[in-house]
């Protein structure tokens, strides 16, 4: 190659470089055709009925247990199979402390003979910590979560950004941006999804989308709660956010902030179903029950609304 062919070469490298996009940059899904939600239960929603030597205890805050309604991963399981869920999210929390690859594989064994995708599960990480071993523990255990979805055959782990109060919000950030890029790559090595959640220091769609456009991964999405939004239009948010959704949880109460506002409202079910459906969402919506009512009673009639919105 010449010297004036050499250097002409590189100048239209250079500029095509310069005029691309950021590389693998979030954007959103790019869903087309027909919304195609698909009910799913998270096992949050029975946090304190799950018993014994839990990853993480809930305690008893809410209601007492009825007899015989103590809950384990395979009766869990087992209730969305009989009130008619596609999918079961089952919550990190609420494995046995001591947890065994044979445990996992019998969960997805159970949960295909009754016909119940797992459609993920959920995990309780900090990435906001500070650089050191704290933080380098979170990622270790986000790491082996994804591990463990592998053996589960769970497509999706929700994560939390976290908080901190050791550094500021946007330093924090940074960090979680670089958590998110290390452990998004090695979850899609497994063909897994990580869906960072609209949760703790995250309450609006505009931080949520500033954090998420840093990151540079094919296998970030968003895990999109539809109570967690803390503004003063909370579905003017879900509507900004659905489009980048891999994984939906739906609450029966949001919590707008304003003048006018007094604590949790309960949530327009139509309209979140509504907004889904506009932004053509294919994939899981899971249920998490956070009312004080005993969730037995609560969360059937719930269940039977959403599978007639998501028929209609």
């Amino acid at each position: 190659m010449n010297t004036t062919t050499r250097r002409s070469f590189l100048q239209a490298t250079a500029a095509t470089l310069l005029a691309a996009p950021a590389a693998g940059a979030i954007e959103p899904l790019g869903r087309t055709g027909k919304a195609r939600p698909q009910l799913a239960l998270a096992a949050y929603s029975f946090r304190e009925f799950f018993t014994g030597d839990v990853q993480r205890p809930a305690g008893k805050k809410g209601a007492a247990a009825p007899a015989g309604r103590t809950m384990d991963m395979f009766k869990f399981v087992d209730y969305c199979a009989e009130h008619g869920c596609d999918g079961a999210e089952l919550t990190g929390y609420f494995f046995p402390r001591e947890l065994s690859a044979d445990y996992l594989v019998q969960v997805r064994r159970h949960a295909f003979i009754k016909g119940v995708a797992v459609s993920g599960t959920a995990i309780g990480n900090n990435f906001s910590h500070p650089k050191g071993p704290k933080r380098d523990e979170e990622i270790a255990q986000t790491k082996l979560w994804i591990d463990r979805a592998a053996v589960l055959g769970a497509p999706h782990i929700r994560v939390f950004a976290g908080q901190t109060k050791e550094i500021e919000r946007e330093a924090a950030d940074k960090l979680v941006v670089a958590a998110l890029e290390e452990c998004s790559d090695y979850a899609g090595q497994k063909g897994i999804f990580l869906g960072i959640e609209n949760h703790d220091a995250i309450g609006s769609a505009e931080h949520l989308l500033k954090l998420i456009k840093q990151v540079n991964s094919r296998w970030l999405a968003v895990n999109l709660d539809s109570g967690n939004f803390r503004t003063a239009d909370p579905y003017k948010d879900f509507a900004e956010i659905a489009p980048y959704a891999v994984n939906v949880q739906l609450k029966t109460e949001i919590n707008p902030v304003g003048a006018d506002t007094k604590g949790p409202q309960p949530a327009d079910l139509p309209r979140l179903v509504k907004i889904l459906r506009e932004a053509h969402y294919q994939g899981f919506v899971a249920l998490e029950f956070e009312g004080k009512e005993d969730p037995f009673k609560a969360i059937p009639p719930v269940l039977k609304r959403l599978k007639e919105l998501f028929a209609s």
